[in-house]
């Protein structure tokens, strides 16, 4: 299973930084005994080799060798490679980059770097034949790529930060067979590349007789691209595990769609 990391944004909504903001310190890490500051972005890795991932595919712009340094060729059990955005043109164009490097059989997790949720283990609860998308209650979806399920929990609509709130859950991350992410770039294609946002395309995916379900078991969310997101999530990290079942979902006019834009 491959997890892939749009990482190819500058990042502007929590510049100046002297390096990328996927190394963001954020909390700390052990290692044996000695402890040491985390990168933001090591949070999501965390998630996705516990949801099955065991190879990592970074979208980075050809600025950002410092997460190719951090991260080298490995993390833990799972094999990295860096694939390169040459220009900010959005989410959609960021995740079909690491397209040639993914069987059609393979699942592939889609996740965004500067963001922290909770449960852990969340990943897991995504089925791998279907596109499906790893929802999180947060009290101000306008902000984010709101989901919209029917009664069956289906994907209705996804709502790219519609100020009308239809509902509270917003997308995390997603999963889906390579298959459906080379259909879904052919679709893309097909429609001049317009889309910037993984929504907008989902939508017109599900137009055309596609499925897609929701699965509400994220708790708490934050997205850490902006001083806000910052502090809430330092907040969210120093909680008793019990009380990580809901968060502001901290975010701005960008959040949840950053990555590879900029």
């Amino acid at each position: 299973m491959w997890g892939i990391i749009p990482a190819a944004g500058v990042g502007s909504r929590i510049q100046p930084l002297a390096f990328s903001k996927e190394l963001l310190p954020v909390g700390s890490r052990f290692e044996g005994e000695v402890e040491r500051p985390r990168a933001v972005s090591e949070y999501l890795i965390e998630r996705m080799i516990r949801g099955g991932a065991r190879k990592i595919c970074f979208v980075i712009s050809p600025g950002k060798s410092d997460i190719l340094e951090y991260y080298g060729d490995r993390i833990g059990d799972a094999q990295t490679c860096y694939v390169v955005q040459p220009r900010p043109a959005g989410l959609c164009d960021a995740v079909f980059r690491a397209l040639p490097v993914i069987a059609s059989n393979e699942p592939v997790i889609v996740g965004l770097p500067d963001t922290i949720w909770f449960p852990e283990d969340a990943l897991t609860q995504l089925p791998d034949h279907l596109l499906s998308f790893l929802l999180f209650p947060v009290e101000r979806p306008e902000l984010f790529d709101a989901v919209v399920l029917d009664e069956t929990e289906s994907v209705r609509e996804i709502r790219v930060k519609q100020p009308v709130r239809v509902t509270n859950q917003v997308w995390g991350a997603f999963k889906m067979p390579g298959h459906t992410l080379a259909a879904l770039e052919k679709l893309w294609i097909e429609r001049g590349r317009i889309d910037e946002y993984i929504g907008t395309l989902v939508n017109a995916w599900l137009a055309r007789g596609g499925r897609a379900v929701g699965v509400k078991a994220g708790k708490a969310y934050v997205d850490v691209g902006t001083l806000n997101g910052y502090r809430e999530a330092i907040r969210l990290l120093g909680a008793p595990a019990g009380e990580r079942t809901h968060v502001a979902g901290a975010g701005g006019p960008n959040a949840a769609n950053e990555a590879g834009e900029e």
